[in-house]
Formats: C-alpha cells, sequence, structure tokens
C-alpha cells in the first residue's frame, strides 16, 4: 500500500512539474512580443481578435469580450492596423461570436468593411492557422487578454509566423483563479497539440484572401 501512494504522489509531481515548466516555456518565449502600450506596438495591416461569449452566465455583459473590442478600436483610431478578423464559434445558430464583435465594432464606428468575421475559429489554435491558410495572413497582431496572449502568440510563432499580441486590460472578477488554472492547463496542451499530435483546425476549407485597400 504504501508503494502505491508512494507512486501515486510521484505520478501527481510529475504531472505538475511538466504542467509549470511548459508553462514557464510558453510565457518566457513570448514575453517580448507582447505589448501592453499602443505607443510602442508595432503597425500591421491586420489585426486578429480571439472570440469569447458577449455575454456572462447570469446576464451582463462578458468584460473580457468588451475590453478585446476597446483593444482593437484603439488599434484601429491610431492607426496601427487596417484591417480587423474578428474570429470566435458559430456552431448553432444562436451563438455567433464573429458576428456579435463585428457589430460592435460597427456600432463603435469602425466601417463593416475593414472588419471580416472568421466563423469557425472554435479554438485558438483554430485562429491563429486559419488566419494564415485560410485569410492568407502571415504578419499579425493577436488581441486579447495578455495570459491568453502568451499561448495564441506561442502557436503563431510555432508555424512561423510574425506575430505580436497587444494585451487588452484584464478583468478581476470572482472567477479569475478558475480562468487562469484552465489557461495553464491550456497551454500546456497547446504543446501537446503542436508538438506530439500535429493537431489541425476542425474546419479548414478554402482560401479567402483578405483585400486590403
Amino acid at each position: 500500500m504504501k508503494r502505491i501512494i508512494k507512486a501515486f504522489f510521484s505520478a501527481i509531481g510529475t504531472v505538475l512539474l511538466i504542467i509549470v515548466s511548459l508553462n514557464f516555456w510558453v510565457v518566457q518565449s513570448t514575453n517580448s512580443s507582447i505589448y501592453r502600450d499602443i505607443e510602442e506596438v508595432p503597425s500591421y495591416d491586420v489585426a486578429l481578435v480571439l472570440g469569447t461569449s458577449k455575454y456572462v452566465l447570469g446576464g451582463g455583459v462578458n468584460n473580457y469580450w468588451q475590453n478585446r473590442l476597446e483593444a482593437v478600436f484603439r488599434l484601429y483610431n491610431v492607426g496601427k492596423i487596417r484591417h480587423i478578423i474578428v474570429s470566435g464559434d458559430n456552431e448553432t445558430i444562436y451563438y455567433n461570436e464573429p458576428k456579435t464583435m463585428k457589430n460592435e465594432l460597427v456600432n463603435m464606428g469602425i466601417p463593416a468593411e475593414d472588419i471580416t468575421m472568421d466563423y469557425a475559429g472554435l479554438r485558438t489554435l483554430d485562429s491563429i492557422i486559419r488566419c494564415k491558410e485560410v485569410f492568407d495572413q502571415n504578419s499579425f497582431i493577436i488581441v486579447t487578454q495578455q495570459f491568453h496572449n502568451h499561448r495564441a502568440v506561442f502557436i503563431g510563432k510555432y508555424y512561423g509566423l510574425d506575430v505580436v499580441g497587444f494585451a487588452a486590460m484584464d478583468v478581476q472578477s470572482s472567477n479569475r483563479l478558475l480562468i487562469l488554472s484552465r489557461e495553464y492547463l491550456a497551454r500546456t496542451l497547446a504543446v501537446f497539440d503542436l508538438y506530439i499530435m500535429n493537431t489541425s483546425p476542425k474546419f479548414l476549407g478554402a482560401k479567402e484572401p483578405l483585400q486590403i485597400d
């Protein structure tokens, strides 16, 4: 019994060490590519906004969603970008992240023709790969919160893309610890997706190169 208990805790320790080590790698390898100051972020033609739900459970606007849109709106307004891809989940007719993001950005004053919707950004990995393979973009700014940007930029650089992250304002919420815990696991899964399983997007499809005037 003692041997079993010892082996059990040894296995848990090994798993935790792997998770911590991979998270350290993801964060440290992308730190220099994530910008918080809009004055310092380099100019690109395109920004990719990673989707999330507009509303939180129980009602009310999701501040993660709102802050991402405000961040890309600022980038557009100061001339750091010329076109926006809003990428998210649209698996059912009742849930459409790209459409809600586009509608909000248009309401904020961005011309509809400067926004492209990616309806198949089911995961961060899908959004990054589709930006390259479907929309023919090899250089772009990724807009999301900083903790999420580390993983997104890591995926982009794995595929040889010229990507940087612009950190939207973070959110201090009651479930923040749960969100960060999920991100720790998501970064670990991202490494396995890229280096072991060679995971592909659920949907790819034909190329739709952006026409940016």
